[in-house]
């Protein structure tokens, strides 16, 4: 399956920050190629909250995100959208799913699934499908003690796509995925689902993201297969490490934006030196995202790029 967009077709572009702590410089840069890449093809930007984690996210920092995104010059057309609100749109793709018989429950505990899945390439573990071959009176023996999540039954098949930075990628969602969470044991629903049904509600065909999140789209194609839903075109970033193999992290306040200004003094430079390090600039000079735009050229984004993968902060 190959993405595609209709070049008659405005591009739009989003912003979707998860609101469990202050920006990083990670953050910023996937977002400016996000905005870059839309605008330089007279596109838009959606804003959208990704608050489905509900006991991670805080109200401070959906606040915080917006003001971030405003001081740094990317500015969005559309939003604030919230995924607290988008509960019954959710709701109704994933009837359409268990309409169709195409989900069971999964009485798999973390444990469980740690100790029988086995990691592949390097990215996430392999779902064995343990409970999919479960009769229903094995069911309903198990639901009394654990409430299940719910899984998606998919098919032995390559999903393929051709990604704006990485180039060809492919992945058989039987052997390298196995079935995926639709609708999580709390009730809450699955990021997978959510983003697909959202970026479609939305009109976002162009998806800028980073590259950890590579092994996901396929799951999502299919998904979008499967609802009738339009396929946007992708674009994974390297992303921003503070040393080989370890992420900047909200959590351990790598990089954050506020300890950013402070050493660059404005967000004009905050936005240049991300810009410099990354081969979005030939300088680290202080830039607005403006000026980037005067010389950014989606053509040659994949090869703007030393590392594909990963690129050193500092």
């Amino acid at each position: 399956m190959q993405a595609s967009s209709n070049p008659d077709i405005p591009v739009v572009g989003r912003f979707a920050p998860s609101p469990t702590g202050r920006m990083h410089a990670g953050n910023v840069f996937a977002a400016l190629v996000a905005w870059l890449v839309a605008k330089s093809q007279g596109g838009r930007i959606v804003l959208r909250i990704e608050d489905l984690d509900a006991e991670r996210s805080k109200p401070v920092f959906v606040d915080a995100v917006q003001r971030d995104f405003e001081r740094l010059g990317l500015t969005w057309d559309e939003g604030p959208y919230f995924q607290h609100d988008r509960t019954e749109a959710y709701r109704a793709a994933f009837d359409e799913l268990r309409a169709r018989d195409l989900v069971y429950p999964c009485f798999c505990t973390r444990a469980d699934l740690h100790a029988a899945s086995a990691p592949h390439r390097g990215e996430k573990p392999v779902y064995p499908g343990t409970c999919r071959r479960l009769s229903d009176d094995e069911r309903a023996v198990r639901a009394r003690d654990r409430t299940p999540a719910l899984r998606l039954v998919v098919p032995d098949r390559d999903v393929a796509f051709v990604d704006q930075v990485q180039g060809p990628y492919a992945q058989n969602l039987g052997t390298d995925c196995g079935d995926f969470l639709v609708r999580r044991s709390d009730g809450a629903f699955a990021y997978q689902l959510a983003v697909v049904v959202d970026d479609a509600a939305q009109g976002v065909n162009s998806v800028v993201r980073g590259v950890d999140l590579l092994c996901s789209t396929p799951q999502q194609i299919y998904l979008q297969e499967l609802l009738g839903l339009p396929h946007p075109q992708y674009a994974h970033v390297p992303l921003v490490v503070a040393e080989r193999d370890r992420r900047l992290s909200k959590r351990d306040r790598d990089a954050a934006l506020d300890a950013l200004l402070v050493r660059f003094e404005t967000p004009e430079g905050v936005i240049g030196h991300i810009a410099g390090i990354t081969g979005l600039a030939p300088t680290c000079d202080p830039a607005t995202p403006e000026e980037l735009l005067e010389t950014f050229d989606l053509a040659a984004l994949p090869t703007t790029f030393d590392d594909l993968v990963q690129v050193r902060w500092r």
